[in-house]
């Protein structure tokens, strides 16, 4: 596929998902990889806007260049969104009280704290991210260490085996101290890559994942 129609497609599927005001996003693409430049209204738009670029067939990376600019009108001060950031995040059963803290600085939330599981830390950013007046989010929610680096390995090989959809023998897998996950290997799309990091999260005890993934 040549660059003009892979920047073409993108452009079409991002005029197709509703939840998107295209208008003011640039797309640009050179060998596979797809710019995203421009502006959008809220910070949930700009997710939205890499996750359609990603549905592309042919995209094998994305630089994301895309920023947030709030209506003048619609600008929410940085103590109203941290306020509002820890009342969700107090009505969350699945972290304990205060494990979470909570900065904000010209409409940039910045997580911190500890907590046990990484779909926790994922919670956590998706509660946040959608306020408004948020323009970026920050997790760095760090994970407490609960397994050894065997056991951190043979969870990972074994989840990747059950999935139907990766290859499993594609991916190499290596643990490094601190339940570092480096991931390496081939894979057929990036529907296959997020499928084989989230198996990585899922073992108990990773604390990080390197992906070094190359899309075929």
């Amino acid at each position: 596929m040549s660059d003009r129609q892979l920047r073409q497609n993108v452009i079409d599927e991002l005029d197709f998902e509703p939840s998107i005001d295209s208008a003011e996003i640039g797309v640009s693409a050179e060998n596979g990889v797809v710019t995203l430049s421009g502006h959008v209204a809220t910070y949930v738009e700009k997710l939205a806007a890499e996750r359609a670029t990603w549905r592309v067939k042919g995209v094998k990376a994305i630089a994301q260049e895309i920023q947030v600019r709030l209506p003048g009108d619609k600008k929410t001060h940085d103590d109203e969104i941290a306020q509002r950031a820890l009342s969700v995040l107090a009505w969350s059963a699945s972290v304990p009280a205060d494990a979470v803290k909570v900065r904000v600085e010209d409409g940039c939330i910045t997580l911190t704290g500890t907590v046990g599981w990484n779909y926790q830390r994922q919670l956590m950013e998706s509660a946040v991210r959608r306020l408004t007046g948020v323009r970026a989010v920050a997790n760095n929610i760090a994970l407490e260490p609960t397994a050894t680096h065997s056991d951190i390995k043979d969870r990972i090989a074994r989840a990747l085996e059950r999935h139907a959809d990766v290859e499993a023998e594609k991916i190499v897998v290596t643990i490094h101290e601190g339940g570092r996950v480096c991931l390496n290997g081939v894979v057929d799309n990036q529907d296959e890559r997020l499928a084989v990091e989230r198996a990585a999260w899922a073992a108990p005890g990773v604390h990080a994942v390197e992906d070094h993934l190359r899309i075929a």
